[in-house]
């Protein structure tokens, strides 16, 4: 399974969102079953999003996610009950209190992977992790949430109606301080946990300005994917995740000289000493520019 750098919302309840969302360019769609769907429209919601899984079946060049109700809910096993038989490339599960709520959702997956002859184990999970305040002291307790889980997330939007905020921004634009605490400690959650940090949504889909230089900075700082909530930002997230040409010449520079040191942990370039972290962070701009070796 290849690795998405962008993931574009779509709402459950709609088939034609769905089938324009194919031709969007998105890595992956998250087909949403929780905010973008009315309780009353659920069933109807879950039914649509089963078939256009179905009808779906080659995930080669666009994976199909799902976002699933709260698992701590009264609607997420019925959401699980209907989707996996079409096999989604992976759930993302809101408003996730901890690690132990992953490793649950593992154990229903693995039931009904089982009922439904699904490939073992091929369900991944992405967690919001950030939606609650009491969600923000357990980043660190996905060390132990099980082999499913490909990445952390974090939201802003939902957090700050949960503290009672009047807004997540400052007057400049930037998220304020709480919201950048979430973001961090997110960031640093997903990387102790040997996963996936991908940045939040954008909610101004008309400001590409100023989403380019979110995606430029979620790069920056280690992210390796991000939210779109419409078709028109997706091409601008693609965009920003694929290190430029100077970069890709960095890297393979890197590469070329820690080959010509043979075995050694230590190589020189331009005068500059080189140590193993170069070489992996050389490797990982390879990899996210398709050009690793």
């Amino acid at each position: 399974m290849f690795t998405p750098r962008s993931f574009l919302f779509v709402p459950g309840d709609s088939a034609r969102k769905m089938a324009k969302a194919g031709s969007s360019g998105a890595h992956a769609l998250v087909l949403d079953l929780e905010d973008a769907v009315a309780a009353e429209s659920l069933p109807a919601a879950r039914q649509l999003v089963r078939e256009y899984l179905l009808d779906h079946a080659d995930r080669s060049r666009q994976q199909i996610w799902v976002r699933i109700n709260p698992v701590d809910g009264d609607q997420a096993l019925a959401d699980l009950a209907q989707i996996v038989a079409g096999a989604p490339d992976g759930l993302l599960l809101p408003k996730c209190g901890s690690g132990e709520e992953v490793v649950r959702l593992g154990h229903y997956l693995t039931a009904l992977e089982a009922r439904e002859g699904v490939a073992p184990g091929t369900t991944k999970i992405v967690v919001v992790a950030t939606e609650t305040p009491g969600s923000i002291f357990e980043l660190g307790s996905y060390s132990s949430a099980g082999p499913r889980l490909h990445g952390l997330t974090w939201g802003a939007e939902d957090l700050s109606t949960a503290v009672g905020a009047s807004t997540n921004r400052n007057d400049d634009g930037t998220y304020a301080l709480v919201y950048q605490l979430a973001r961090t400690l997110c960031l640093l959650g997903a990387k102790a946990a040997g996963v996936h940090a991908i940045d939040t949504i954008t909610p101004d889909f008309r400001d590409s300005e100023g989403l380019a230089r979110e995606v430029r900075r979620a790069r920056q700082d280690g992210f390796t994917a991000k939210f779109a909530i419409h078709p028109d930002q997706v091409a601008i997230i693609n965009e920003g995740f694929r290190p430029d040409a100077r970069e890709v010449e960095h890297a393979r520079a890197i590469v070329a000289a820690f080959e010509a040191a043979g075995r050694a942990g230590a190589a020189q370039l331009h005068g500059m000493m080189l140590d193993r972290p170069h070489l992996t962070q050389a490797l990982q701009i390879l990899e996210a520019a398709g050009a690793a070796r």
